[in-house]
């Protein structure tokens, strides 16, 4: 491990000051649209533009890394959302922090681009494993720390916005500076919807409704603690607590997944989360505690599913194929985001504070349902069979990470579903029946 950190030093400590400051700054939004008096649909709105933008930047962003390069990419993004969180506390517009979001969640989308992939081009065969499980770590920290920043000032003051704007201009110097050598780039091929619900129903819906309820949780999270009557600094304890329960639960329900039909597992913790947030819904009064333990389990039930929809696909492809169909996962996941916020802000307006926890239970419910469903249609997966699980990240060039893919013998540089396509036709032709989502070599029944 310690081999593998001399060489990428520089690219942690910069993703690290990142995620420390985008955890920081999706709850102080939250925190400071309740102060402003936002209706709760707005700020879901607002909260919703992160993963629009997000979506966005993980589309264009590769195009333009393949044409200008590594830095000069990551040096834009990093000074336009360093300036842009500074125009939250100076102009208070619900339209204008909509943009701003938007803004905000391209950015960052491009930055952990830049530093994935140069992170994929320093990792090989021997040290692939140790790469991501750092990555995972500095993300999970980052994350789980940046929201009890919170606590270091006022939301109502513009101090804390200066903090993250400083964090992300900090997390640009070790990168800039680094003596490592940029690498080549070649985005990810992608597949279409269709292809990949043919491929994984499962895994494809999965991950859209799981986007769904992590949008929720993530973006509305902090206004339902303070709407349920706790104070900011519970807020931060609540959105802490979300990364805590991942941490400490994502490799045991890995593992059980690799144990069992996937499937079973997948639908046992959405219906473990259901219960739990169905709990949340009758909660009363300042009852402080039961409401930072749901928190922290619903945070270790929610996300562990991101990675076992996508090791459920992987159940079902070849190495070389699994960095195509994860892409298009992360873009199912990226488009449930973004419309959970704005469905758990409208359930709050309309229901109050308990509108928050039924949103999450029904987004997963339909998880259990469909999972449930899909079991009668088609036969388990031998456990022989399944691959490994492995903890994944939410951009598409993080899947590459995967130690169960082969990058680069499937390394297409196409980004749209028609381009997709024609390398897949071109493959076929060239190859015979060695394609591989239609070849004999295919795990796909």
């Amino acid at each position: 491990m310690f081999d593998a950190l001399r060489s990428t030093w520089a690219l942690f400590l910069g993703l690290g000051l990142l995620m420390l400051g985008n955890g920081l700054q999706g709850t102080l939004i939250s925190i400071r649209a309740q102060f402003e008096v936002f209706d709760n649909t707005t700020t879901g709105l607002i909260i919703g533009g992160y993963f629009f933008g997000f979506f966005l930047g993980s589309t264009v962003v590769p195009k333009l890394v393949g044409r200008v390069g590594h830095v000069r990419v990551f040096g834009a993004l990093a000074a336009l959302s360093s300036v842009v969180i500074l125009v939250f506390p100076v102009f208070v517009e619900p339209a204008l922090w909509i943009v701003m979001r938007v803004t905000t969640g391209f950015c960052y989308a491009g930055l952990y681009i830049v530093v994935e992939s140069w992170l994929n081009d320093k990792a090989g065969n021997e040290n692939r494993g140790q790469l991501l499980a750092i990555y995972m770590l500095v993300t999970s920290v980052g994350m789980g720390v940046g929201p009890l920043l919170l606590n270091i000032h006022s939301a109502a003051d513009f101090q804390l916005f200066t903090l993250v704007s400083a964090l992300v201009s900090l997390a640009a110097i070790p990168v800039l500076i680094s003596a490592a050598k940029t690498p080549d780039f070649d985005a990810p091929a992608t597949l279409s919807l269709l292809k990949l619900y043919k491929i994984s129903p499962l895994g494809l819906v999965g991950m859209l409704l799981q986007g769904i309820a992590a949008g929720a949780l993530i973006g509305m999270g902090p206004v339902y603690v303070y709407q349920f009557g706790l104070t900011v600094a519970d807020a931060s304890y609540f959105m802490s607590g979300l990364f805590v329960g991942a941490f400490v639960m994502t490799f045991p329900l890995g593992r059980l997944s690799d144990r069992f039909d996937r499937r079973t597992v997948i639908a046992g913790t959405a219906a473990a989360l259901a219960a739990v947030a169905l709990g949340g819904t009758l909660l009363g009064g300042e009852t402080r505690l039961p409401v930072l333990l749901i928190g922290v389990a619903s945070g270790g039930l929610l996300f562990p599913m991101y990675s076992m929809c996508i090791a459920h696909t992987n159940d079902f492809l070849q190495p070389n194929q699994m960095v195509a169909a994860s892409a298009t996962l992360v873009m199912a996941n990226g488009l449930g985001a973004m419309v959970g916020p704005s469905l758990a802000g409208f359930a709050m307006d309309t229901i109050g504070p308990a509108g928050f926890f039924l949103s999450i239970a029904s987004s997963v419910g339909l998880i259990v349902v469909f999972a449930l469903w899909r079991m009668t249609q088609r036969s388990a997966v031998p456990l022989e069979d399944q691959g490994h699980f492995v903890p994944m990240t939410t951009s598409s060039m993080g899947v590459a990470l995967n130690p169960e893919a082969e990058y680069e013998e499937y390394g297409f540089t196409v980004v749209s579903d028609a381009d997709a396509d024609e390398a897949l036709e071109t493959r076929v032709d060239a190859e015979d029946e060695d394609d591989p989502f239609t070849g004999p070599d295919s795990r796909t029944p």
